[in-house]
């Protein structure tokens, strides 16, 4: 099997790598990172010019790209420049869920989004929900044409930036059940919705979201009543390949940058990476980078398979990346020593989002679960 590029995948990739080696460096990164906003509008409006947000989805959806190959590309290489800018938020979570499930009307959004004028955020995670994705207590109360909203939403990423916040609210059923979910599209102005924003640990802003009796039209759920865990549960697939392959990105710069420290670093009179004993603990970390890129291309292979396929092989490869990138961001700490851990150095904040992004939607003991209750079926 030929996994090679195609040729228009590899030039995303050359432009989208040339791009961040140009105008994404660490101090970059750090400007936007103690911003008020925590994005940079500049580089957003130039990604989106470029097409980055559209190699994001179908044809049909406006885009052109959108299958799991292209959102592996564009999200290795966000990785591995570590780039906080809240492409999962806004385009994977968001658009492609409005795209799949919106109104004609609803739809506009998506357009607004692939050309970079509009952000999103998916409000789904609750207080107590932890990984259980189908743990919804937010409900939705129809009164004659309107809906009313109660609830609270934890960690919603991109919130405080996002024009519309995508809204789980359970409409019928238990708590952990999956039906009864509805999906609705509500304005962030809202009357009713509330939120207290903070920054995240390896980037970016997340809100705490609060929704106080919030009334809109019945119109705005986004696809049939009670309906929502479906079109949601394959939005989270494509998410769980983005994710997957943004650690693969940042875990070939944090092994890049810690083969070139063992190269110049010197000890004795010569450079550490001389020494036997490194040099073994460097080839591990590049056969497992080897490893969880096998993962990648497996988990972005089976993406459009049947859902159990694709399920089991996304939470296979989800595991094994977290195990990986546990691995990469300590032995790249370890062997550079103190200066890894200062602001200033690349490395610091490259560590961080692997390690974080393990624990979004899942971290390596809930995908293991997963892969083997799947397994079982």
């Amino acid at each position: 099997m030929n996994f090679d590029l195609t040729e228009e995948r590899q030039m995303l990739q050359d432009t989208l790598r040339r791009y961040l080696r140009d105008k994404y460096d660490t101090e970059t990164r750090n400007t936007i990172i103690e911003s008020d906003d925590g994005i940079s509008a500049e580089i957003w409006a130039e990604l989106a010019e470029l097409g980055v947000i559209g190699a994001l989805f179908t044809e049909e959806q406006g885009g052109f790209g959108g299958a799991g190959f292209d959102i592996a590309v564009v999200f290795e290489e966000l990785g591995r420049a570590g780039v906080v800018e809240p492409f999962l938020d806004t385009a994977v979570l968001g658009g492609r869920l409005i795209a799949a499930t919106g109104t004609d009307a609803q739809k506009e959004v998506v357009e607004q989004v692939i050309t970079g004028g509009a952000h999103l955020a998916l409000a789904h995670g609750e207080p107590v929900s932890r990984y259980d994705l189908t743990h919804v207590e937010t409900t939705l109360t129809a009164e004659g044409d309107d809906i009313v909203l109660n609830g609270r939403k934890a960690v919603v990423v991109n919130a405080e930036a996002a024009g519309h916040l995508i809204v789980s609210a359970r409409e019928s059923g238990a708590v952990h059940e999956a039906e009864g979910i509805s999906l609705v599209l509500v304005p962030a102005d809202a009357a009713g919705l509330t939120m207290r924003g903070y920054p995240m640990l390896a980037g970016g802003r997340a809100a705490e979201v609060t929704l106080d009796d919030v009334r809109l039209p019945a119109s705005a759920r986004l696809g049939a009543a009670g309906q929502g865990w479906g079109p949601l549960s394959d939005t989270l697939a494509l998410a769980h390949v983005a994710l997957a392959a943004e650690t693969l990105g940042a875990m070939d710069s944090a092994t890049a940058l810690t083969n070139e420290y063992l190269g110049t670093r010197q000890q004795f009179g010569r450079p550490i990476g001389t020494f036997q004993a490194l040099q073994h603990r460097m080839a591990d970390m590049l056969i497992e980078l080897e490893q969880a890129r096998s993962a990648v291309i497996n988990a972005a292979g089976y993406l459009q398979s049947d859902t159990r396929t694709r399920d089991l092989n996304i939470a296979g490869a989800r595991n094994l990346i977290a195990r990986v990138g546990r691995l990469v961001a300590e032995e790249s700490i370890q062997l550079h020593g103190g200066i890894a851990m200062t602001q200033e150095y690349e490395l610091a904040h490259i560590a961080k989002r692997i390690v974080m992004t393990d624990h979004r939607f899942g971290d390596a003991d809930y995908h293991l679960e997963r892969f083997i209750e799947l397994s079982a079926a």
